[in-house]
Parts: structure tokens; sequence; C-alpha cells
């Protein structure tokens, strides 16, 4: 086989994720004269996609924010991909690699809504904003603002960034039931002084799944002359948008979440302008002038950018419009259900426009970590504790296969909880 002919063949291998999956393509057809809107609280139709997964049955998880793991059959391709990279070796790492990953790249960057040129996978959301971070030009004296419920992994930068260069961090407290959007616009707004070079921003936060006015802040922060970096870790695949329409400067995301990507994949947008501006994690001089010059990470798992196809296509065969108003559906089932019950605390606001899947409740007088403990051992309820940055409760993240028969389980408990 001739390299010509080798690298054709590879490149339709890559592509195949993109050919749809039939099992599901032809479930999703049967309800297509259904609204998304509508579809969202029939059980039929996602007991069918529930099929779709392989099911621990020792727990019920609502903790799908940490990893979304992914369904079967592109848990099938993915092993393809392992065995098929494994077959050909060094010479599908020498001949193709860096094609393939530019082609899924491209994929990518079109769900996304940005343009090619401006988007690179990485490994995930803290490498993506660390990235931005760490590489700023930072002078001594300059300003960042964040706020205290972002990620720690990239508040940790910027107290290193601190450390190193002199930078100022101003951090901000997000209120967990805003009133506005302005209310959140102007805090932000009122953190940012002539210095401020760098702002940060959860497109959702992750501790509360609260859904922050992107397009807002930065519209505020570019007339102030301070470019945005977007933490989009929980948003993307997740609520519908074009980052094209948020207006940020920098957005990163990780794949593992809500599209469900194996492990090991994410992506930073960098708009055009801003490519050159941004020193590299490692130095790349081959690639000097374009983006690719802030992706250079060595030789890595390459059959986990293949599989990214594989996910979207499972995504896109679902629908993002019906994935998002089922767990927006799902969120509001069980949160409707005990925000008003006595100790009871929604961390999450309960505006659809506010929140999606994501939602946190704590219960007055009992810890967290005590609650999550307390969900597991008696009612096989999988959380995760939340304790800090004014957020103290439980994440709570089902997934498209949960079931309203298991959040029925967790209202149950709940009440159960809250009334001893």
């Amino acid at each position: 086989m001739n390299k010509r002919t080798f690298l054709k063949s590879s490149l339709a291998w890559a592509a195949a994720g993109l050919m749809p999956f039939d099992a599901l393509a032809h479930w999703v057809q049967k309800y297509e004269h259904e609204s998304a809107q509508t579809l969202a609280s029939n059980e039929e139709f996602w007991e069918g996609v529930r099929q779709e997964y392989r099911l621990k049955p020792d727990y019920i998880n609502l903790e799908n924010g940490y990893y979304n793991f992914i369904p079967q059959k592109t848990l099938e391709r993915y092993v393809e991909h392992v065995r098929e990279v494994n077959y050909q070796g060094s010479y599908y790492m020498r001949t193709v690699q860096t094609e393939n990953k530019r082609k899924i790249a491209a994929q990518l960057a079109a769900l996304a809504g940005c343009l090619p040129e401006e988007l690179i996978i990485t490994r995930n959301t803290t490498e993506s904003l660390d990235t931005i971070i760490s590489g700023f030009d930072w002078k001594a004296g300059d300003e960042a603002v964040m706020a205290q419920q972002d990620y720690g992994a990239m508040l940790d930068m910027f107290k290193q960034v601190a450390k190193r260069h002199g930078v100022v961090n101003r951090v901000i407290s997000l209120p967990n039931l805003p009133d506005s959007d302005d209310e959140i616009v102007n805090l932000y707004a009122q953190a940012i002084t002539s210095n401020t070079r760098l702002l940060m921003v959860c497109h959702m936060v992750n501790i509360t799944g609260q859904i922050l006015p992107v397009r807002k802040i930065c519209d505020m922060a570019h007339r102030k002359g301070v470019q945005v970096l977007v933490d989009g870790a929980h948003a993307f695949a997740h609520i519908q948008y074009k980052i094209a329409e948020l207006n940020c400067d920098y957005y990163g995301t990780s794949l593992h979440k809500w599209l469900s990507v194996p492990l090991g994949a994410g992506f930073l947008y960098v708009r055009k302008e801003h490519v050159n501006r941004i020193w590299p994690l490692l130095a790349d001089q081959e690639n000097e002038t374009t983006l690719a010059r802030l992706n250079h990470t060595g030789t890595h798992p390459v059959h986990t950018d293949l599989t990214i196809a594989d996910a979207i296509d499972f995504y896109q065969t679902l629908g993002p419009a019906r994935k998002e108003e089922r767990l927006r559906y799902l969120q509001t089932y069980w949160s409707s259900r005990v925000r008003s019950l006595p100790r009871i605390q929604l961390n999450t606001p309960a505006e659809t426009t506010r929140a999606c899947g994501i939602a946190n409740v704590g219960v007055e007088g009992i810890k967290p970590s005590v609650l999550a403990e307390t969900l597991l051992k008696q009612y096989k309820i999988f959380t995760v504790a939340i304790d800090g940055a004014g957020v103290h409760g439980c994440r709570i993240t089902p997934n498209v296969y949960t079931s309203t028969q298991e959040l029925d389980v967790f209202v149950s408990a709940l009440k159960e909880i809250s009334s001893h």
C-alpha cells in the first residue's frame, strides 16, 4: 500500500464516526413528529436512549458532572481506534496522525460555532484555560478578575502568576440566586480597574449549575478594554450556543463531560487576533504563526482524539435540542418538588434560563459530606458534596439515561432526610 492510498483509507477510518448509529437513529426517527420540549417528558423515548448505556446497578448515578461516561457504541468505536492505532503503530503516528486530528478539530469547530483555525484539541478544561492564564504576557501590576466560585485549578494558576509576575487578582463572589443579569454583570464591572487585563468567567458554574450571562459580561469587559476567558467545562454539549455569539476572547472545555468523549480530550478556542499573543506551555517553533503553537504536548493517546467524531455523531443523532430540554426537565422535575420544603436549600436558580441539568441542594443542619454519605449508604444514590465558596450542598447531575423513577427515589430521600 503506497502512502497516498494509506492516507485515504486512514482518513476514511477516522471519518467513520460520522456514520449514524443505526439503532439510535431509527429510535429517534420514530419520534421526529414530537418537539424537543414535548419529548423531554416522554419516558418511553428516553427509556430507549437509556438502552444505549451499560449502567452499574449498585447505585443511582447522579454525579455525571465529573465524567459523563460514554454510550456502548461509542465505547466500541473507541476500542476499535485503540486496536487500529496499535496495529499501525509509528506508521500511523508519522503519516496521518496530524491530518486526522486537524479534521476532527474542524468538526468540533463547526459544532462549537467558530473558525477551524481558532480551535485546538487539548486534554481537558484545565489544560485549555491554564494555557491562557500562564501564557498571557503579564507585567507586574497587571490585574485579573475572577470569581470565588470558579474552578480551583484555574484559581491556583492565577495565584501562581501572581507570585511569578506580580499580577493582582481581584476575586468576586457570585450570588447563588441572583435577581437579574445586571446584578451579575455589575459585580464583574465593579472589580475592573484601569490595570485589569483579563477577566475569567464560568459559562455554567460547576458547583451550582448556574448559567451566567456571558455575552453581557464580555460586551461590558470589552468596552473597558479587558479580554475575557470563559470556562465552558459544563456548558458544551449541554446547552446550545455558538462561541462566536458569546463575543469572548478565549474558551475552554472538557469533552469527557457532556459530549461523552473518553477521558483525555477537551478544546481551546482562541480568537484569531490573539493567536500570537499567548506564550505556549511547551515551545513549538514549527507552528509559530498558527494556533498549533499552543498545542504541542508531545506524544499522546490519539485514539481518544479519533473517538471525538463518534461522540459528535451520537450527540447529533440524539439531537442537541432534545438533550438540552431533557436535562432541564430532569433538573426541574426533582428540584421543583423540594424547593419549598422546610430545611431544604436550593443553591441553583429556579428560572429555566439560568440553569439546565445541574443543580445543587443542601439540607439545613447537615454537612454536605454527611448528606452525600447518607444518600449513598442509605439510599444508594451517588452524588458529590460541595462545601465552600458560599455553596453548601450536593451537586446533582443526571444524564440522558437518568429516569424519573430514579429521581423519585432521590426526592423521597431528601424528604426523609430533611424531616428528621
